[in-house]
This record gives structure tokens, C-alpha cells and sequence, in this order.
């Protein structure tokens, strides 16, 4: 049967290995094949596999091939008059032909990244209840104590690799949404398929419903999630607990990524289940990443390295920079931590590694006489130094930072005399205003190149368009996009079996997004890799986080010996959303 279904089919060739993709047998037939939006191709499925699955007369006659799709597809949307509509556009597609839409992002990443994520997923987050049609995912809610084994028991796909779990406490910039924020999971695991060729029934969306204290959802007629106040303290560790325990059960190899936990429980969660999980309570571990904190990090020190060279230094010169961040929630002290490591690495000691660093707030400056308000990781960068009430304008004139980090999730809060006053005491200073979305941007692309005389190292959280200075020279606003990290490092865990996720392993990430710049994108001022070659990225990180993974020991799957072919291992498990032959496979007896 394979050989006549590959000559009648033409089995695509797996475009990293070279093989030929083996036909996927499926257990429905019929009408069932065309309302499964993994199986379903649409019109492009061939008359041999129409005879083979029941399909002859419920399709039109005509075969149209996925480009033609794809190509229609891209037409419609682009017809659409906002973001949200073409949002709302590839969700349909997605409900219904998921190779379809996963071959569209793969195909127009650029284009549809901003749409299917940020900044376009937050309004579709806070328009969730309106236009939900049909859930995505699992919805764990606190209604599900003591019985969330049987909860994962009922997901229907059993090699799950990634799943992505938010509380709803933080989304972006928006705050509290509950469980509106289920829009964030879907949407990161969107790009885990598209950008880390993680296969899409391999990954799970997952909303931990503890309530909300929002006021309006509470009684936003159309809201989705529990009516009631969120769960704090002890309840709302324990189901944390519990969920992870029967996760942990269900798909022991299992990557979890932490998505938008408020900062007052996210380090906690993060730190617990990474390295403090009690070795006396007869529970393996599970392999768990936040991406606000450490993805963010990661990402944020490859810009920063990457940036380095644009300015005709070495990476080795961070340990030079004056680093002034503002925000200390768990974004802003994921980042320091994260940079403080690099810094460690290039020969700085503990000590002299957090006096490169000026962590700002909306109470001020971190120091030594707020230690009673501040949490322990922001103790870490307290200063003895500095006067504690200083604004961001004073801060600056007094500490002189090369690099000026927005993660405050305050639009417009790098005003003008702030920037031009770090242009002062630099000649090409990093601006880099990281919060999304585009509204909760510091600064604006334009307005860092115009009050820096076009002269800073730009990248932010959010797109910018390019901008042309009144020279009519055009400076590329890259973003500093943590898909160029998370993605890689699902893929590693997920091909490698890897059992944690160590600071080491984000620092080589780092390093990886930093050497992945062609000479023509260091050439247009890039600070990243272009989104188009994300998938190439993706493949870099994975190698780097996986040697160090094998180096350390802490891959399930392979070893030393196996580094030589590592890149081919890796990249002949990536998923290509290619339309494969499908042959009906009978149920046995007892299943």
C-alpha cells in the first residue's frame, strides 16, 4: 500500500533529511476526515485518497494544491481592513486546516507573526469572551480540584512535547484578563510549530482558571472563565501543584512553559519547580521555562551582544556597559539576572557584576534602604551607592548608561530630554524599549533614532516600521522578539529529552541568536536575525542548548557520541506542514 500511495500522492520529501514523508494512517473516515482540522486539507486532497477515506462527493470536484491555498488564503486576509479581522481569518483556518495554517505562518512568518502574537493577540485577549466559538486547548479551573488526573486523562493526544500554561494574572501589558489570557498559550504554541517545528498535536494550550479580580470581566456578561476573586497564598500554590503533578503523570518528558504569571508568584512557581522541588516527596521533576523571565532574558542578552558588534566591539565588552533598566517586575529582573550571568562569565565576579546595573521603578531607584519592600530577587540588585528618590532624567545624569532597557509596561515613558541625555554620555547608545504591546512601548522607534541623531542601537518588545532619517538613510527597527529563543529551546528539550533548562543553556541561546545575523542584516543596523530565517534560528539554539544539555548530562536521549550529527538529528525532527497521503487504519479488537 505505501509504494501506490506515494506514486498515486507524490509523499513530499522532509525538507531538512531528504526522506520521504511515510503516509499518515488514521482511524476516521468520511466526513469525520474533513471536520478534523489535522487531517483536513480541503480541496487538495487527491481522488485516490478520496476513494481510499469515503471523501468522493462531499469535496468540490476541482484539486487545488496547497500553494493555490495558500496564495487565496493570503489574498483574503490581506483584503480584510484590521489586524483583528485577519486574527479572526486564521483562526477559522486553524479550526479548520491546521496544516494549512501552520504552512501559511511558516511561509509569511513576518508578515502574520505580529498578527497570530504579539502586539495583535492582546486585543484578542481582551475580546475573547466576544468572539469565542470553540475552545482550543484545556481549561483547568479551580473547580477541577482533585480531579485534574482525570482532566489530562481526557486530552486526546498522547506525545504531547510543549505545553504553555498562563493564570491569565498578566497579560502583556493588559494586566488581569483571566481566562481571556487563554489567546497567549495559543498563540506562543502557534509559533512553537511554525518557528521550532514542534508538530501541532504535540503541543497543548492550557488556561489554570483561579479567577479574576478584574472588575469588568467579573461582570462582563460573555466572560468565559470562573466569577470569582482569584485564589491567593496556599490555594493557589496548591493548585499549581496538583495541575503539574498530573501533567507530569500524564507526559513525563513534558516541556512547560510558564506564560505571563503575575511577578508576585512567577519567580516562586519558576524557582520551586526548577530547583527546590522536595527530593523526599517521591515525584520526579518536570522541565519547566518561563519565558517572561528567562526567555526574555535570553533574548534580550543576544541583542545586547549582537548590538556590541554592530558597534564595532566585542560581546566581551558588556562586562564594560552601564546598564539601566526600568522595571523591576519579573521581566525586568529576569533580564538583569540574565545579563548578570554573561557578565559573570566574562570574568566579573558577583559583586562587580551587579554594580554594572541601575534597576529603576515607580518608587525610584532599588536601594538598600527599600529592602523591606523589595522581593528577594530585587534585593539582589540593590545599590548602597545611589540616592534612592532619583526620577528617570536624574538617574540618568547620574549614572550614564550605555544601555537604557525598558520593561515597564509604561507607554511613552522614555521622553525626550531622558534619551537625549543618555546620548549624551554615549555616542551610540542601546535604547531598547522592550514592553508590549505597541501601546505599552517606552518609546517609539522614530523617537529614538531622532532624539539619539540616529545614532543608537534600537530594538523593542513591539514591530516598529522602518524609519527613514532626513538623510534618506533607513534604519531597521529590529525586534526584540522572544521567539527567537523559546522556540529553539522547546525543540531541544522536546528532541533530546532534556530534564532542565540551566542558566547555562540560556546563555549558549544567547550566543546562538547573536551569531545567526547574516553580514547584510549587521549591514541594515539589524540587532536580530530577520524574522523570515526563524526557523534556521530556531535549529542554532536547539544545537547550542542541546550540546550544553548532553555536556551536562542532563539529556535523556543522547550523549556525547552523538554531537558530530546533532544539527541532522535535530533538524530531521522539525515538522514541516507539508500535506501528507492518509490511509485508513482499522481500529483493533478492544480499542
Amino acid at each position: 500500500m505505501s509504494e501506490s500511495v506515494a506514486n498515486e500522492d507524490k509523499n513530499p520529501l522532509h525538507p531538512w533529511s531528504g526522506s520521504v514523508l511515510p503516509p499518515l494512517r488514521v482511524r476516521t473516515m468520511g466526513y469525520g476526515i474533513i471536520q478534523n482540522p489535522l487531517y483536513n486539507k480541503g480541496t487538495a486532497f487527491s481522488y485516490p485518497e478520496r476513494d481510499r477515506l469515503g471523501l468522493r462527493g462531499l469535496l468540490p470536484p476541482r484539486r487545488i494544491s496547497m500553494p493555490l491555498q495558500m496564495r487565496q488564503a493570503m489574498e483574503r486576509m490581506k483584503a480584510l481592513p484590521t489586524d483583528i479581522d485577519r486574527y479572526a481569518c486564521l483562526t477559522d483556518i486553524c479550526d479548520t486546516n491546521e496544516t494549512l495554517f501552520h504552512a501559511l505562518l511558516v511561509n509569511h512568518i513576518e508578515y502574520l507573526a505580529p498578527i497570530v502574537y504579539t502586539p495583535t493577540v492582546g486585543l484578542a485577549c481582551q475580546q475573547f469572551g466576544i468572539r469565542f466559538s470553540r475552545p482550543r486547548g484545556m481549561y483547568i479551573s479551580a473547580l477541577d480540584r482533585g480531579q485534574m488526573h482525570a482532566c489530562m486523562a481526557n486530552w486526546p493526544h498522547r506525545e504531547v512535547q510543549v505545553i504553555v500554561v498562563t493564570d491569565g494574572s498578566r497579560i502583556l501589558g493588559l494586566g488581569d484578563l483571566g481566562a481571556y489570557g487563554m489567546g497567549i498559550p495559543i498563540g506562543k504554541l502557534a509559533l512553537y510549530c511554525a518557528a521550532g517545528g514542534i508538530a501541532p498535536h504535540r503541543v497543548l494550550p492550557v488556561c489554570l482558571d483561579v479567577g479574576t479580580d478584574n472588575q469588568a470581566l467579573l461582570h462582563d456578561p460573555y466572560y468565559i472563565g470562573l466569577v470569582q476573586n482569584r485564589l491567593r497564598g496556599d490555594a493557589y500554590f496548591e493548585l499549581v501543584d496538583e495541575f503539574l503533578d498530573a501533567v507530569r503523570k500524564r507526559f513525563p518528558d513534558v516541556f512547560v512553559q510558564f506564560e505571563d504569571f503575575s511577578s508576585d508568584v512567577a519567580m516562586d512557581i519558576l524557582k520551586y519547580y526548577r530547583d527546590d522541588l522536595c527530593e523526599d516527596s517521591g515525584r520526579e521533576s518536570v522541565c519547566v521555562f518561563n519565558d517572561d523571565i528567562q526567555g526574555t532574558g535570553a533574548v534580550t542578552t543576544a541583542g545586547l551582544f549582537s548590538g556590541l558588534i554592530n558597534r564595532g566591539e566585542s560581546p566581551e565588552n558588556l562586562k564594560d556597559q552601564r546598564i539601566m533598566i526600568c522595571g523591576a517586575g519579573s521581566a525586568g529582573i529576569g533580564v538583569a539576572t540574565a545579563i548578570l550571568l554573561a557578565l559573570t562569565k566574562q570574568g566579573l565576579s558577583n559583586e562587580e557584576a551587579k554594580k554594572c546595573f541601575l534597576i529603576m521603578d515607580k518608587d525610584g531607584a532599588l536601594t538598600n534602604d527599600r529592602q523591606s519592600e523589595l522581593n528577594k530577587e530585587q534585593r539582589m540588585f540593590m545599590r548602597n551607592d545611589v540616592p534612592a528618590e532619583m526620577d528617570l532624567l536624574a538617574a540618568a545624569e547620574f549614572f550614564k548608561p550605555t544601555i537604557l532597557l525598558g520593561l515597564s509596561a509604561v507607554g511613552g515613558l522614555f521622553k525626550e530630554p531622558l534619551i537625549r541625555t543618555v546620548a549624551k554620555h554615549c555616542e551610540k547608545p542601546f535604547i531598547f524599549p522592550l514592553s508590549n504591546p505597541t501601546s505599552s512601548a517606552e518609546c517609539t522607534a522614530e523617537q529614538a533614532y531622532m532624539w539619539t541623531d540616529n545614532k543608537c542601537i534600537f530594538a523593542s518588545g513591539s514591530p516598529f516600521p522602518p524609519y527613514v532619517t532626513p538623510q534618506g538613510e533607513t534604519k531597521h527597527a529590529s525586534q526584540c522578539n522572544n521567539m527567537f529563543i523559546f522556540p529553539g529551546i522547546g525543540l531541544a528539550v522536546a528532541v533530546c529529552k532534556i530534564i532542565s533548562v540551566t542558566d547555562e543553556m540560556l546563555y549558549a541561546a544567547a550566543v546562538a541568536v547573536a551569531n545567526s545575523l547574516t553580514v547584510e542584516d549587521r549591514k541594515e543596523g539589524r540587532v536580530y536575525p530577520q524574522v523570515n530565517d526563524i526557523r534556521n534560528v530556531s535549529l542554532e539554539v536547539a544545537c547550542a542548548v542541546a550540546t550544553v544539555a548532553i555536556q551536562s548530562n542532563l539529556s535523556k536521549k543522547f550523549s556525547e557520541k552523538d554531537l558530530p550529527n546533532l544539527k541532522k538529528l535535530i533538524a530531521g525532527k522539525m515538522y514541516n506542514p507539508l500535506y501528507v497521503p492518509l490511509v485508513h487504519q482499522q481500529k483493533n479488537p478492544g480499542d
